[in-house]
């Protein structure tokens, strides 16, 4: 039987192919995405990870055993530790601090899909969280690793690339890809249909929130 993973990295090659093609991802590897735009993502991106985090902390409670949970014990603490310092080093090259950052908003885009996520968390079978999971780690190790094979080592967004280039963060992403093969592996047609449907939805926001960056989308009327 083909992976889950192979067979859902499959299905998902078209919206994979439109992500890299997105102006955002394109002119970060350029070098010319504007300031603004990094800002307000960054903004945004930080936002999303605390609530990812819980969906990370959701996802080790649920597991069945010492294996699974210690991957996704790790990889929450792993994501909140490195992510956050990349945060913070934009985040203070911006002027912002913490009170700044606990006052900003969530997009409609980062609102949606960690809502998603959460909701998976708490209503979903473990394997069809685990499977909602995945895109953020593979698709930002996909793409960090396909711009730093083009970008100057002068890009000003240089230590985002690293960061999601690095073959620790690959490491990272190759241990969840276990974890969510081994899970498809052992529940039924059912549950494993679930989970293609929540890795192909986890990767459409992930389009939509690069998108959202990068239209810098807003909520409408503002009240």
């Amino acid at each position: 039987m083909t992976a889950f993973s192979e067979a859902a990295w499959a299905r998902t090659a078209p919206l994979r192919a439109a992500i890299h093609a997105l102006p955002f991802n394109t002119e970060l590897a350029a070098g010319t995405l504007s300031r603004e735009r990094f800002r307000g993502y960054i903004v945004q991106d930080a936002l999303y990870l605390a609530q990812y985090a819980r969906a990370l902390a959701l996802a080790a409670a649920k597991a069945q055993d010492g294996g699974p949970f210690q991957t996704f014990a790790a990889s929450a603490l792993e994501a909140v530790a490195v992510e956050q310092a990349l945060h913070g080093s934009y985040l203070t090259q911006f002027g912002l601090d913490a009170d700044a950052l606990a006052r900003a908003e969530p997009s409609p885009d980062c609102l949606g899909y960690t809502s998603y996520l959460l909701a998976v968390g708490y209503q979903d079978p473990w394997e069809v969280l685990v499977a909602a999971l995945l895109p953020c780690f593979w698709l930002y190790w996909d793409v960090g690793c396909a711009i730093t094979r083009t970008a100057a080592a002068d890009n000003p967004y240089r230590a985002w690339i690293d960061t999601y280039a690095d073959e620790g963060f690959g490491a990272a992403v190759q241990a969840v890809i276990g974890v969510t093969d081994a899970a498809a592996a052992g529940t039924t047609p059912a549950i494993r249909e679930r989970m293609m449907t929540a890795f192909i939805r986890s990767s459409q926001w992930e389009w939509l929130f690069w998108d959202g960056a990068y239209r810098q989308r807003g909520w409408p009327v503002p009240v």
